[in-house]
């Protein structure tokens, strides 16, 4: 039994995707750079993965990643690096407004045509990571999990310190 649709998924991913853009478009520029969190583990903080221009990489990193489903062969696009992938990877530097938003873009592509694409076949397709294993078409509601629980982040902290609120987006 089929209970959502692929139009419906995209509906939904789609949105969470336009928050995410719409934090990272609004973030000033003098909060580009800052941290998000004072209680982060002091590796996490020397090496910038705290601060609100890199919450939007990893968010963007992973998005593209669990689109393609299996870590073995994902290289992101350049300017971008694989920094995510391994214990005590250090950035390259920090990445600018614009090379995010390129990126959501690409990312946002890619999600569109991975959704409209999806046969029941790839859907049930197993995905192995090294938190655990599950359905292409389960991991693509994880992603999607993890893109509006980082568009939050970024549209809280927003909130916070520039006195900007987030506007929900009901569906894209």
């Amino acid at each position: 039994m089929t209970i959502i649709n692929n139009e419906m998924l995209w509906r939904q991913f789609g949105a969470a995707i336009d928050m995410l853009r719409d934090a990272l478009r609004e973030c000033p520029d003098e909060l580009w750079d800052e941290q998000l969190w004072d209680d982060q583990p002091d590796q996490w903080v020397a090496k910038g993965f705290s601060k609100f221009w890199y919450l939007g990489y990893h968010t963007l990193f992973w998005l593209d990643l669990y689109l393609t489903g299996a870590e073995e062969g994902f290289a992101p696009p350049a300017p971008f690096d694989l920094v995510e992938m391994k214990a005590g990877e250090t950035l390259p530097r920090t990445y600018t407004r614009e090379e995010l938003l390129s990126y959501l873009e690409y990312c946002r592509q890619r999600c569109h045509e991975t959704i409209r694409e999806l046969s029941v076949e790839q859907a049930a397709r197993i995905c192995s990571f090294a938190w655990g294993e599950l359905p292409f078409g389960e991991l693509l509601l994880y992603n999607l999990r993890h893109v509006q629980e980082h568009a939050a982040h970024l549209g809280m902290f927003l909130g916070q310190q520039a006195g900007k609120s987030a506007q929900w987006v009901a569906q894209h």
